[in-house]
């Protein structure tokens, strides 16, 4: 009887081929040829699953946002319950930054599909500020979230503040990439920030969140 193929399963054998291969040689070194080379299959089966390269290019983003969810899913799971907007705002800062080989993986292939992307126009056609769009609505909830408890300091509005937040983890995290700062001092500016977001937090509570 003939082996069933699971096509989920060598999609994402062969996005994971394409990450390794931008991680360790830059995203301007991958072609179909050379992630296939990677993945160990052939050239035809690449193209069968993916188009083109922007498509497989926009597939391995997807896919790293997915695994970055599930790292924050993690962070969260860990956190006292239930959380407050605060510790999830602080989880996902802590993951935004490329602390180890997954997160640098993600934030290397994303800034560099950026840069592409302001001149390729394929690969600009591709909506890949989704991601970024779906974080900044959630923190924004996040933060409505906490105005509501009396967590945000007056004045703060969050939609304007969920867009900082972004901004300023994307910013560090590049900075970290190109070795302008260390993990450790990005993620001691993320938290100074925060304090200039929220009420002050003493106590247990206040150790919890300092890690």
């Amino acid at each position: 009887m003939p082996k069933r193929v699971d096509h989920q399963e060598r999609r994402a054998h062969i996005v994971d081929a394409l990450v390794r291969v931008a991680a360790a040689e830059g995203l301007h070194a991958v072609t179909m040829r050379a992630v296939a080379a990677e993945a160990g299959v052939s050239l035809n089966l690449v193209q069968y699953y993916f188009e083109s390269k922007a498509k497989l290019l926009h597939a391995a983003l997807d896919r790293l946002e997915e695994q970055s969810r599930r790292r924050w899913s993690k962070r969260l799971a860990e956190l006292p319950q239930p959380p407050t907007a605060r510790a999830f705002i602080e989880a996902f800062l802590a993951e935004a930054l490329p602390t180890d080989e997954d997160s640098r993986a993600f934030h290397l292939v994303w800034t560099s599909y950026a840069v592409l992307a302001m001149t390729d126009p394929q690969l600009a056609a591709e909506p890949f500020i989704a991601g970024p769009d779906r974080l900044e609505l959630q923190l924004t909830e996040l933060l409505q979230q906490a105005r509501r408890d009396g967590a945000l300091l007056p004045g703060r509005v969050p939609s304007e503040e969920a867009a900082h937040l972004l901004t300023l983890s994307h910013g560090l995290g590049t900075s970290v990439l190109v070795g302008q700062r260390t993990a450790e001092a990005a993620g001691a500016l993320l938290r100074s920030h925060l304090e200039r977001l929220f009420t002050p937090v003493v106590g247990p509570a206040a150790d919890a969140l300092r890690g």
